[in-house]
This record gives structure tokens, sequence and C-alpha cells, in this order.
């Protein structure tokens, strides 16, 4: 039933990418001037999207445990921050992705810039509120500090070089970990994509071409990839030995670090529009490529393919 679905998904989706390349080319073209209709669909589908987006967070994160007052929650401790990663990842591709979207309006260029680059800091603060009336965390000023961070890096690459040399993104693949405590780090694929820090990992995806005279060997879509993640945790802070009366294996908690190549998807121009549009979305996943690992454990590991 899964393959079925997932072929049904593919075969959408090329029916759309054709449809939208044949009929709607001008439909991707920035705006020259400001366009208030597009402005209106913009509004409406990132209030839908909001709104989705808080319900869903909800339901996998919040609905378990009672409210309080707001209060302050220092974490920054927690994880071997790795929740910090992840919320200036987040707002940073938000933020850049949101530049693309006001551009597309016809917003000018500081206009696009600022307020398209702050959208991921001011929506991952928002839900810092509904932390801060959760009885089992709280309002996390490091959190905030990295959502900002993730803004500033954003709209200080367009500032500085008209352009995003240097990408955020993220890597997931399954961790043990999860299968030992699925109540803390997700017990399917959506929640332990969010929740389950041993099998996320960050990166910082550098474009090579960028920075030489754009005339070099190296494609324009290459990029050098360093990525930090950790292991072995099975708590925030430690390692708690039992789960439901049954024994926990001892792990080491330990950071890891990456070398890998990755994939600009958005150095990939294609005559479809549409397709275009779709590499810009999905530029937030590092690819799955040979990746050099480093870690006070094991030392130094290869992985032929790593994600």
């Amino acid at each position: 039933m899964m393959r079925q679905r997932l072929f049904q998904f593919l075969v959408f989706l090329c029916l759309l990418v054709s449809f939208t390349n044949t009929f709607a080319q001008n439909f991707f073209d920035p705006s020259p001037k400001f366009n208030k209709s597009r402005m209106t669909g913009v509004g409406i589908a990132a209030g839908a999207a909001y709104v989705l987006s808080m319900s869903g967070l909800y339901e996998l994160w919040y609905k378990d445990y009672p409210q309080s007052k707001f209060h302050l929650f220092n974490d920054n401790a927690e994880w071997m921050q790795m929740d910090k990663g992840g919320h200036c990842v987040v707002a940073y591709y938000l933020g850049s992705l949101s530049m693309g979207v006001l551009k597309w309006v016809g917003l000018k260029k500081n206009q696009y810039i600022w307020y398209g680059g702050m959208v991921g800091a001011v929506y991952n603060t928002s839900f810092e509120v509904l932390d801060g009336f959760s009885s089992e965390y709280g309002f996390s000023l490091g959190d905030v500090t990295a959502n900002f961070a993730g803004a500033a890096i954003c709209i200080g690459e367009q500032l500085g070089w008209g352009e995003q040399r240097i990408k955020l993104k993220f890597s997931y693949h399954h961790s043990p970990e999860s299968d030992l405590r699925p109540d803390l780090l997700g017990s399917n694929f959506p929640s332990s994509a969010i929740k389950d820090y041993n099998g996320l990992s960050d990166w910082v995806s550098v474009n090579i071409n960028s920075f030489t005279n754009r005339k070099s060997m190296v494609p324009s879509w290459l990029n050098m990839a360093v990525g930090y993640g950790g292991d072995g945790m099975l708590g925030a802070r430690i390692n708690p030995t039992t789960y439901k009366d049954k024994n926990l294996p001892t792990l080491d908690r330990h950071r890891q670090y990456y070398l890998s190549f990755d994939v600009d998807l958005s150095q990939i121009n294609t005559k479809s529009k549409a397709l275009n549009t779709a590499f810009d979305v999905l530029n937030l996943i590092k690819i799955c490529a040979p990746a050099l690992e480093y870690n006070r454990v094991t030392k130094w590991l290869f992985h032929p393919l790593y994600f």
C-alpha cells in the first residue's frame, strides 16, 4: 500500500509540474511591482500553514503535558545543543524561502530581504510561547537566540552577497535510541524526525563555485558540507537507567562531526520554473552522500553513504 501511495504521489507531482510548466510559466516570474492579489494569496496560504503546523506540533509535542503559568526555562545544556542547531537551521531556511516569496510578490529589495528574512525567527519564537505555558518545558532564551541567529545569517548573506552562498541544512536517519524510548524520541517517522536528536544532523553547506571566479572547473551545484550531530542520548541531560520497568543499555553520550559533499539544488536550473521552485523548497535537506565522521568514542569513521 505504501508503494502504491508513493507511486500515485509521484505521478501527481509529475502531472502538476507538467501543467504548471505548460500553462503557468509566467506565474513563477517575480512581479516587477507590488502585486496585491499575489500578496493576498500568500497571506492566506501562510495563515493556513501556520494554523496546521501549530495544530500538528501540539498533537506531537504538547497535548500530553498539562499547562502552567508562563515561565522561563534554561535548556542550553540539553541534547548537546542539537535543538539549538535545529532552531537556527529552520529559521534560516524559512527566512530564505520567504525572501523568494516576497520578491515574487513584488516587494522592493530591502523589504523582501528584511521582512522575509525575519519570518523564520518570528515563526519559531511563537512556538516558544507555547513552551512558556507548558509545565514540561518553558520559554527558552537560548532557543530565541538561535532563531534570530538563523535569521541574521540569512539576511547578512543576502545583503552582503546578494545570494545565499552558505546554506544551513539538516538530515535525518532512524536511530536505535528512538526504539528504546519512543515516548521521548518519537514512535513514528514524523515525531522522530522532530524529537530524535540522535538521528538528526545539522549542516553548514558551502557553495564552492560562488567563492571562486565562477569560471573554475567546480560545478556550480557542488557544495562542501560540515555537519554536527550527537549520539547515545536517551534523555535531555542524562540517560535514565530504566524505561517502563525495563533496564536500558548504558550508552556513551558523545558529539559527532562530519565532512561531506552536498548539492545546492538552487543552482540546478531546468526549463521548468515549477521544478526550479520545487528544488528551492527541497534545499533544506542535505543529500545522502559519502561522509567522514569524527567522534571521541570511535574516532574516525568513513560512511560510504550518510544521511
